[in-house]
């Protein structure tokens, strides 16, 4: 007879799992609060302490660590001394597995769960034997998942067993599952100890979402996310319309949300190919989003907007007058959502918490051969703002240049943007030289750029930048500072009467 060791914590189709492996002719075996539930519901099942010959022990921390029950599963079948073995010690064969483990994501992620809890919730037993049971795939059956339950029943109804393909099939997804729960317990002993880059590093993520390709159409491409700090993220909104989004419409949106988070006024940020097209502050998000979207009214089409305060009719009639890929908003009125549901190719996201920045988490770049692991950048300014030429900023071009400082964060360096009245009107980017990034926002700004401000994610390596931003009638600067030429570039300020503000922090962005 063929027996099965059935001991769950998620008891989702255990019960008419067992009732069907039962009537095919399995004898189950079971613990705890499984055998209870499954004796409960009429089901013939042994407990486990008459397996092992030994009671439950430490609070059931030790129930199924026993040479009767591993030995029942790891044991080659057509190993004469192993099956002779067993014999000798009377041990039973164990031919499937089917168990899920202590809840210990769920549990760490509670508000207020005590370092007690969590401990506790580490399970030993289970990863001990889908373990084995995954190692000894070519002779058991290991289920973790009750999705599977369905696709294991049908082939033993119908063959008397399950298949090779499907046992290694089975024994992958507990690889999979024991590698992320170890990582979970890992991270959380990292945080414990303040280690913030440890000598091993495991990531851990889940929820794929296959994509139709990725960067281009012919990269496969998939969408994993984090276990939690899901709020105000992409991987967090709720679509509320249109196709499932792309692998640039991802990064995209990320994008823009992570611009956006700088500001706390009502702001629209418009992004195209991971870089902002136009950025606005106003006293209401229909003055912010004409502000972003005069920026650049070419580069908008096909962009990606997010928005930090509920969209209306108003604003969604002048979104709706162009073409946009992705909508990001913490709320819509009725009315504004039925006007952009009325296109067919716009995705409509709900992003709750858009606001959010407390994410403890970090940036990580793969490259060939490793990965790059960084804090996020989320520190705004140096120590002190230092005013380093002749002439002052003037309150209005203070919180230009503060917000422009706020928008060049979230610019590919080289990267400059000039600014007038909180609102992009020039924005240079991943360039490799500063003059490049200067000259272009300068050219796109057109007769905008007179008497507007710039922001430079680095310092300038020449002076020939403020030269340059001297002729187009910009009145003020902000930049890290830090070069060896800085004076030169001062002099040249003070020349033309540019105000400049060293903030002693750069933001490149790569």
């Amino acid at each position: 007879m063929k027996r099965a060791l059935i001991s769950v914590y998620n008891k989702e189709g255990i019960v008419s799992f067992a009732k069907e492996l039962s009537r095919l002719g399995w004898e189950i075996i079971s613990t705890g609060g499984t055998y209870k539930v499954l004796n409960e519901n009429g089901i013939n099942v042994i407990d486990i302490s008459e397996v092992t010959k030994f009671p439950e022990i430490l609070d059931g921390r030790v129930k199924t660590l026993h040479p009767n029950i591993h030995g029942g599963i790891l044991y080659k079948r057509d190993n004469i001394e192993h099956v002779d073995k067993l014999k000798e010690l009377n041990i039973g064969s164990i031919d499937m597995v089917v168990n899920n483990l202590y809840p210990f994501e769920e549990t760490v992620k509670k508000e207020g769960v005590s370092h007690k809890e969590i401990i506790e919730n580490i399970d030993i037993g289970g990863p001990s034997m889908i373990r084995a049971a995954a190692k000894n795939y070519e002779y058991v059956t290991v289920i973790v998942d009750p999705n599977d339950y369905e696709r294991v029943l049908d082939e033993i109804q119908q063959n008397g067993e399950t298949s090779l393909e499907t046992r290694r099939y089975l024994a992958m997804k507990v690889f999979q599952q024991t590698a992320y729960y170890d990582s979970l317990i890992a991270n959380y002993f990292n945080k414990m100890e303040s280690v913030e880059f440890p000598d091993i590093l495991t990531l851990a993520f889940k929820d794929k979402q296959n994509l139709r390709y990725g960067e281009n159409p012919h990269q496969k491409a998939a969408f994993y996310k984090e276990i939690d700090k899901l709020e105000g993220t992409v991987a967090g909104a709720i679509k509320l319309h249109g196709k499932e989004l792309s692998f640039n419409n991802i990064n995209d949106s990320n994008g823009a949300l992570e611009i956006l988070k700088e500001f706390d006024e009502p702001t629209v940020v418009a992004v195209k190919h991971a870089n902002p097209c136009g950025i606005g502050s106003g006293e209401n998000l229909l003055e912010a989003y004409k502000k972003a979207y005069e920026c650049d009214t070419i580069s908008i089409f096909g962009g990606i907007l997010a928005a930090n305060r509920k969209i209306d009719e108003e604003v969604a009639k002048l979104i709706n007058e162009i073409f946009i890929e992705v909508v990001m908003a913490p709320s819509y009125t009725k009315k504004a959502l039925a006007i952009l549901t009325s296109k067919k190719n716009i995705r409509v996201l709900e992003v709750p918490e858009i606001e959010k920045k407390d994410y403890n988490s970090y940036d990580v770049k793969k490259v060939l051969g490793g990965i790059l692991l960084q804090e996020r950048d989320t520190k705004l300014l140096g120590e002190e703002l230092k005013v380093v030429t002749n002439r002052k900023p003037t309150d209005k071009e203070m919180e230009d240049l503060l917000f422009g400082w706020k928008a060049v964060k979230g610019v590919k360096s080289n990267g400059v943007l000039l600014v007038k009245d909180k609102a992009t009107i020039g924005i240079g980017l991943g360039e490799v030289n500063r003059i490049w990034a200067v000259e272009n926002a300068i050219e796109r700004a057109g007769d905008k750029a007179k008497c507007a401000v710039l922001a430079s994610d680095g310092f300038f390596p020449f002076k020939d930048s403020v030269e340059a931003l001297a002729k187009a009638g910009v009145t003020a600067i902000i930049q890290p500072g830090g070069s060896i030429r800085d004076e030169e570039s001062i002099e040249e300020a003070n020349k033309h009467d540019i105000a400049m503000v060293f903030t002693g922090i750069r933001h490149f962005k790569h």
